[in-house]
């Protein structure tokens, strides 16, 4: 695969309302995107860590200098053949998987544009579309909250995630349950709760969700096996579903029922795609998370949920939902709460180049 060069664009895009989880809080996205060109091509990848290290220790500052001083220069002197060879270069890094999937996801679409398919295509998916769920964040109050989703949900969504916390759990479920009914719906804690609070935990049952999303520290898969245990509530390891092996021990602990794959925490599609047929040998659902992305890693995710064993299968939502602007071209849209990829090649999104050059932060190329 001869490399032309490869163009790096940081942007940071106001949020249309804060993004607030049980540990932080951000008003604007910050993403690196990836740009491999190859004989005419152009394939992209978006890195995309979160400001603040809050949801993880990689930053967009770390994320960038791992990105010019090591993977880049790897890359370029090493001259991969496909996707394969990529990886294995970047396993000779250790950590940095926001900046890994970055670049590999380009890779990705690359391969897929030069073998003239859809990227979900060239991963092994048969659809084109997927089911999208809402995601509310922390907010200010339950009424504010039972506005907001009612608001978004007359774009169609027909499944719903809340946002918990201690203090922040039992009565705004009870309020969503008395307003919206039987709604589909799940909660997810971004490990806020510890093992003294599996009673509490369990008291979810009540509520008849479709899953509780990592409610403990992501290194605690033996309190996640407790809690499942004792739980009707199918667990779900976000966080902790961190690569193949450890998603190999949550399994042989019985410490979920379901794994929230996100391409980002795993350093790209190939790692998601081995934890998809890991689970789906062990009869595990997944489905595909973001935190989210712009509209080049929220279209991968899209993708990649595609895939046989994505049931749920994502809550990629709409561009306009959490962007001020998006940098894609077409926008991603929700209609009777389904995404329809578009007709294309690769990832089937262009970069706008505009709202780039309005929200770029910083541009370096290597050739």
């Amino acid at each position: 695969m001869k490399i032309d060069q490869i163009i790096l664009t940081h942007v940071r895009v106001p949020l249309t309302e804060p993004f607030k989880i049980s540990n932080g809080e951000i008003t604007e996205k910050d993403a690196i995107l990836v740009g491999v060109h190859s004989e005419g091509l152009v394939g992209y990848g978006e890195s995309s860590p979160m400001s603040g290290a809050f949801y993880s220790e990689e930053t967009p500052e770390s994320t960038w200098d791992c990105l010019v001083g090591e993977l880049i220069p790897r890359i370029l002197r090493s001259h991969p053949a496909n996707v394969e060879e990529v990886n294995r270069l970047l396993d000779s890094v250790a950590g940095n998987a926001f900046a890994k999937a970055g670049i590999e996801t380009a890779f990705w679409d690359l391969a897929a544009q030069k073998e003239g398919v859809p990227l979900y295509r060239h991963l092994g998916g048969k659809r084109n579309s997927v089911e999208s769920g809402l995601a509310m964040g922390i907010v200010p109050s339950i009424k504010y909250l039972l506005q907001s989703i009612e608001q978004h949900l007359d774009e169609g969504y027909k499944r719903l995630k809340i946002k918990i916390q201690p203090g922040w759990d039992i009565k705004p479920l009870a309020e969503i349950r008395n307003k919206f009914g039987s709604i589909q719906l799940m909660v997810d804690a971004n490990c806020a709760y510890t093992q003294a609070d599996l009673p509490h935990l369990k008291a979810l049952d009540d509520f008849d969700l479709m899953m509780i999303e990592q409610p403990l520290p992501k290194d605690d898969l033996e309190g996640h096996a407790k809690l499942q245990a004792i739980s009707r509530t199918p667990v779900c390891l976000d966080e902790s579903a961190k690569d193949v092996p450890t998603v190999q021990k949550a399994i042989a602990l019985k410490s979920c029922k379901i794994v929230n794959i996100k391409i980002q925490r795993v350093g790209g599609l190939l790692n998601a795609k081995r934890i998809h047929d890991l689970c789906a040998e062990a009869g595990i659902p997944v489905w595909g998370g973001t935190m989210p992305e712009l509209g080049i890693g929220g279209a991968q995710t899209v993708h990649m949920a595609t895939l046989d064993n994505f049931t749920y299968p994502t809550d990629v939502e709409s561009s306009k939902r959490w962007f001020v602007e998006d940098i894609i071209d077409p926008l991603i849209e929700v209609h009777d709460g389904m995404i329809t990829l578009p007709a294309g090649n690769g990832n089937g999104y262009s970069l706008n180049t505009r709202v780039i050059a309005r929200y770029k932060v910083r541009e370096q190329h290597f050739r």
